[in-house]
């Protein structure tokens, strides 16, 4: 019987930082899975370095349930984010190792196909709409099917999802920058911008919108009643989520669909917005809802109430959770659509992957696993972590707002 003989727990900064997991059987197979944080990187490297990886060696690394319940309901301290991406880490590299060794992509161990390709979105943006337009029109030209529009409300001195330099990068400081924000503001300008984005190029793509957590749920609920007429594919994030009873408030005013989920961690965070049908895109990841197999449970939950999957996909989740999510989107019933940013130029020559973008759809190629392969040289010369945050948003009386 293979046996786990090590465990290495890989940091480095091509473009951004990331954190990896790589597994080694005894038989000489190698899975990869990714464990970063936005963030708190750290944190989760420490947790799998200290804490987790000393108990994987000498386990059989066939028992991919067992192992992940043996980190989750072994342990006291349980769930949270830090917890779940380490748990991520282990369940995605034991699911790469496992497809390997059968010789086929991971997809074909979850069911097989249930279509040819995964729908993605990016992000357009601008600092004015003019910019907006211009970036639309770009994504379009590029055969991209779905669009998230953002745009910078004017006269706030920063807003979430809108390039800097040519590439949305939230974490660029070395200490949290302080933006500020006005809810009415955003409420006044961006339906207007949206309504720009259909009346110049109509309705024969999907139109995305982040609200990001900035609303109430009445102001969430006015927004998107305003914007019913410009059938966006979903609003996202519209209020925070630790209130979820509060969505139903927003569900009785709009038929504007949500998508929430990006930070929740488990089956249990987002159990009550879906067997209430207060959602209708539920938005976890593999690297931060506990893999593989957490996530098939929940959209295996969402199926049975008509929520479809819409993974977050930002540049701060690596190659390793993209290919993660492309293998289960092909295999699931219920996908939606995937978030896709792409990555800085040195990435790839870290992480080798096979997924493949084509017509706006992500695909994998025939590799074993998960088609991703870590290289150590390239790795190497990006060793360097590089502490970034995300930014803290203040109102105009500089009282603290979600981010």
């Amino acid at each position: 019987m293979a046996t786990i003989e090590r465990a290495e727990v890989l940091i480095c900064c091509p473009g951004r930082n990331f954190v990896t997991l790589r597994l080694t059987s005894s038989d000489g197979v190698t899975g990869l899975g990714d464990a970063t944080l936005n963030g708190r990187e750290l944190a989760v490297a420490s947790y799998l370095r200290d804490h987790v990886a000393p108990l994987l060696i000498g386990r059989d690394p066939d028992r991919i349930e067992d192992t992940w319940q043996y980190l989750y309901k072994g342990a006291y301290w349980r769930r949270g984010p830090v917890t779940m991406t380490a748990v991520a880490a282990v369940d995605t590299a034991l699911w790469d190792i496992k497809a390997k060794l059968a010789g086929m992509p991971l997809h074909q161990l979850l069911g097989g196909r249930s279509r040819d390709g995964v729908m993605v979105y990016p992000h357009a943006s601008g600092q004015t709409v003019p910019e907006l337009l211009d970036d639309v029109a770009r994504l379009l030209d590029l055969g991209y099917q779905a669009i998230r529009a953002q745009a910078a409300v004017p006269g706030l001195t920063g807003s979430y999802g809108v390039k800097k330099n040519g590439r949305y990068e939230p974490a660029d400081s070395a200490r949290p920058e302080e933006q500020a924000w006005s809810s009415e503001a955003y409420l006044d300008f961006a339906p207007r911008y949206l309504e720009q984005v259909r009346q110049r190029f109509g309705f024969d793509f999907h139109l995305l919108h982040d609200v990001h957590h900035r609303l109430t749920p009445i102001q969430a609920a006015r927004f998107g009643r305003s914007v019913e007429q410009l059938r966006l594919f979903w609003m996202e994030d519209p209020t925070p989520a630790e209130d979820q009873e509060s969505f139903r408030l927003i569900r009785q005013h709009t038929c504007t669909p949500i998508a929430v989920g990006e930070a929740l961690t488990s089956i249990w965070e987002v159990q009550h917005l879906i067997t209430n049908r207060l959602i209708d895109y539920v938005r976890c990841t593999v690297v931060h809802a506990g893999g593989i197999t957490h996530l098939r449970r929940i959209f295996d939950l969402a199926d049975l109430y008509q929520v479809r999957s819409g993974c977050h996909g930002a540049s701060d989740l690596s190659p390793v959770t993209q290919a993660a999510a492309c293998q289960l989107g092909l295999a699931i019933p219920n996908f939606g659509i995937q978030e896709h940013m792409g990555y800085p130029p040195q990435t790839a020559e870290v992480f080798h992957s096979g997924v493949q973008l084509k017509d706006g759809c992500l695909d994998v190629d025939d590799s074993p696993g998960l088609g991703v392969e870590y290289d150590d040289q390239a790795a190497a010369r990006f060793a360097d972590f590089e502490p970034k945050y995300l930014p803290v948003a203040r109102r105009l009386d500089g009282s603290v707002h979600d981010w």
